[in-house]
């Protein structure tokens, strides 16, 4: 067995400070961990802030259509959906136009939930934003929204 790199470890410090993809992970972890702790109180995760979020809708929403807007395959969605389900906080139900689809549904009590979790949203995100105001946070999120757009529209 050879001593010999096969990738230098410059290049492994390079990538890690300048690899967009790492960076923007790192970031992601870090928004989670924070919000996660901070709707503790509400009994949700982050995650679960933005699926009940994406449901709060006047018509229920097909699985779908929840499942690109979150940028998630169906299969993590419907893995997601499980817990607030068992909690009352979503109904899936059989679409009566199309029977192979699933319409979600915010409950009363996961509305109640969502009603709880904004507050506090609101709070910790404007904490956030104010500790990012050097880098523009209405130009970061153009600029991701680009990306998600620009690669969404590739695959599909």
């Amino acid at each position: 067995m050879s001593n010999s790199r096969d990738v230098p470890f410059d290049t492994t410090i390079h990538i890690r400070d300048a690899c967009l993809c790492l960076h923007a992970q790192r970031a992601a972890r870090t928004l989670s961990r924070i919000f996660d702790e901070a709707f503790q109180p509400v009994g949700i995760t982050s995650g679960q802030f933005s699926l009940l979020n994406a449901l709060n809708r006047p018509d229920s929403p097909k699985v779908g259509s929840v499942a690109q807007l979150l940028a998630m395959d169906r299969t993590t969605l419907t893995a997601a959906l499980k817990p607030l389900e068992r909690d009352g906080l979503v109904t899936i139900k059989v679409d009566p136009d199309d029977r192979r689809s699933r319409l979600l549904h915010l409950t009363e009590t996961g509305q109640k939930v969502l009603a709880s979790a904004v507050p506090i949203w609101r709070d910790l995100h404007a904490a956030v934003e104010a500790e990012l105001t050097a880098l523009q946070p209405d130009a970061l999120r153009s600029a991701l929204s680009t990306l998600s757009r620009s690669r969404s529209s590739r695959q599909g």
